[in-house]
């Protein structure tokens, strides 16, 4: 989600147009874009191909190994959503060798999340004319430090991970019944639990992109 301000932004790159709150007469408005599946990669890890026997386990193996070994993993299971939008297309492994282990697929798997999200910040940014410059996040997968790292690699940009997962409910209902006086309260209540800053760019890297978007083009 992209906050825009009172002005609703009709997405060219494929996002929805949505409203994030009202206050009152007031109406703030995003930018949104859904990834059908994030952390559910890993519920397939675990139960699906049985390579980990919990989700907390994926963190580990993928450290295991210094990089996927070539192998791109594209999280279509369910279709791929937005910028996509292409419900009928399948996950899809390529990059697989006879050296190709767990430890590579866990590692694959975890940069998908973070590539796919990436395309979806990457729509954000051309709608907006604006590069990132912050990601905040919250929820069960920012309990990966690995997974957080990638991300904010692949977004050449800061994240950080808040205290609480469903915090922004919590910080409107509190506005709603008087705990704080006003949205710049609320901003002043997120707490940040830890950051990660990104690693410098390296040609690994742009040629993961690059196999990346080769991928989702036959998923």
């Amino acid at each position: 989600m992209l906050n825009t301000g009172e002005r609703p932004v009709p997405s060219q790159h494929g996002l929805l147009t949505t409203v994030g709150w009202q206050l009152g007469e007031r109406t703030t408005y995003c930018l949104e874009g859904s990834a059908f599946m994030a952390g559910a990669v890993v519920q397939w890890l675990r139960d699906g191909l049985g390579i980990i026997t919990s989700a907390g386990e994926v963190e580990a193996l993928a450290r295991s190994v210094g990089d996927s070994g070539g192998v791109v993993l594209v999280p279509a299971h369910a279709g791929l959503g937005a910028p996509h939008w292409r419900p009928y297309a399948r996950g899809l492994i390529t990059g697989l060798t006879r050296g190709t282990t767990r430890a590579h697929l866990a590692r694959a798997a975890l940069e998908g999340i973070a590539l796919q999200i990436s395309d979806l910040l990457q729509a954000m940014a051309a709608d907006t004319g604006a590069p990132l410059r912050v990601l905040k996040v919250d929820g069960g997968a920012a309990a990966n430090d690995l997974l957080m790292q990638l991300q904010a690699d692949f977004l050449g940009a800061p994240l950080r991970v808040g205290i609480f997962a469903g915090l922004v409910a919590v910080f409107l209902a509190g506005l709603g019944v008087g705990l704080w006086r006003d949205t710049d309260a609320l901003t002043r209540a997120w707490k940040e639990d830890r950051g990660f800053h990104p690693s410098p760019p390296n040609p690994q890297r742009a040629e993961l992109r690059r196999a990346w978007d080769r991928a989702v083009a036959f998923a």
